[in-house]
């Protein structure tokens, strides 16, 4: 039985191509110093630089707004130039802005340089998708999406974790650390990841597809209507992050440390559980099955929130069904923008994605935030669950209707 299990393990990680392991490992490194990221209202707020924290927000507005932004300007600089160059520019530029923020004391230019840095951060994130389409197969897409997910969570498991520990010398550290990090993944791209003869070739080929405005991605109406359906799902998805510590606190009165180990659960969860059960799932052709079935374990995970006997087991459980509903529907949900895109339009399919879950997570926190304010967790949680429930049969009915 052990050993069954160790193979299956050892399967799930095969027959992934070199490039796929090293764009994880860049990811890996790259998302090991976001950093600022969770501390900044933090940073913002406290006395050495005395901002309230309505102007923390408008900055966290600004950031969100420039993920948007760095998205698609990413994935058209993608189809006209190739990953390679995007991701170098991206890392590079992105660990300089950083240096130059930490610096920053006067707030208009914190504000304009929170743009710039999450402008060109993000601009990344398409040009590394693409990447991982071009160097994997069909067969193991799927897999090497998962593989860096997986690359993601632990980066920023461990970002944070010494995040909390610089932080509490000096929040300048932050930044030279994040830099550091940006820096350093790049040197590891420019080194190993250089694009092959066969790969400009390609790149030329794109362009020139890309150049004659064949099958955008803009222009795809399913796929439009995919996204609109994503933004609400992760719109729902992003509660985890904002509201429901919130919730956990000051309505249940748990402790930080238990809900620190629940979302360590979510997180220990993925890393063990995900690369296998998608390498299970992954030729049986039900993907969008898959994504429904995850947006709906979602919803009923915030669902469980609202029963009146709500308490520690109940808890684990409850994150165990949004863990795994996470598991069912974000896999699969890259591997559906990319079964659709073409090699020249791939940027545009990666942003658009990109950009929907930047859109999310500005739009998600704040329409929570407002619905509980208002009208309480309750109300708030059956909403929620709802939308969830309802994008996870919307999903599978339209799209099933198009194959």
């Amino acid at each position: 039985m052990l050993q069954s299990a160790i193979q299956t393990y050892k399967n799930a990680y095969s027959g992934l191509s070199r490039e796929t392991w090293l764009l994880s490992v860049i990811m890996l490194i790259n998302r090991s110093g976001t950093m600022v990221v969770p501390f900044m209202t933090l940073y913002l707020t406290s006395p050495a630089m005395g901002y309230s924290i309505a102007d923390a927000g408008i900055v966290f507005g600004l950031f969100g707004f420039g993920a948007f932004c760095g998205a698609y300007v990413g994935g058209k600089a993608t189809d006209k130039l190739g990953h390679f160059p995007v991701q170098l520019v991206a890392l590079a530029g992105g660990g300089l802005l950083f240096f130059v923020l930490g610096q920053l004391k006067d707030y208009y230019l914190i504000c304009l340089f929170t743009f710039l840095l999450s402008f060109v951060n993000e601009a990344f994130r398409p040009a590394n998708a693409t990447a991982i389409a071009l160097f994997s197969k069909p067969e193991n897409r799927t897999r090497s999406y998962s593989l860096n997910r997986l690359a993601i969570n632990l980066g920023w498991a461990f970002g944070s974790a010494v995040g909390g520990v610089l932080a509490a010398h000096s929040y300048e550290l932050l930044f030279w650390v994040d830099g550091v990090t940006n820096i350093s993944a790049g040197i590891l791209l420019f080194l190993y990841l250089k694009p092959s003869k066969e790969i400009v070739a390609e790149r030329k080929e794109a362009v020139t597809l890309a150049d004659n405005k064949t099958g955008s991605a803009y222009r795809d109406k399913t796929f439009l209507i995919f996204i609109g359906l994503t933004i609400l799902f992760a719109a729902c998805f992003f509660q985890l992050f904002t509201n429901f510590p919130v919730f956990m606190k000051k309505e249940k009165g748990f402790s930080e440390q238990f809900i620190g180990a629940l979302m360590a659960i979510n997180g220990l969860t993925i890393a063990v559980v995900e690369m296998v059960m998608v390498y299970k799932l992954e030729t049986k052709g039900r993907n969008i099955l898959y994504m429904s079935t995850g947006m709906a374990l979602t919803g009923i995970g915030f669902l469980l929130l609202n029963l009146p006997f709500f308490e520690y087991s109940l808890a684990v459980i409850m994150i165990l069904f949004i863990t795994f509903g996470e598991m069912y529907a974000m896999p699969f949900m890259n591997s559906y923008w990319i079964a659709r895109a073409k090699p020249h339009n791939r940027g545009q399919y990666a942003a658009l994605y990109t950009m929907a879950w930047s859109a999310a997570q500005t739009l998600g926190p704040i329409g929570g935030s407002y619905l509980a304010q208002h009208a309480g967790f309750t109300i708030t949680w059956y909403i929620v669950a709802g939308l969830s429930i309802i994008t996870a049969i919307l999903l599978y009915k339209i799209l099933r209707s198009q194959q």
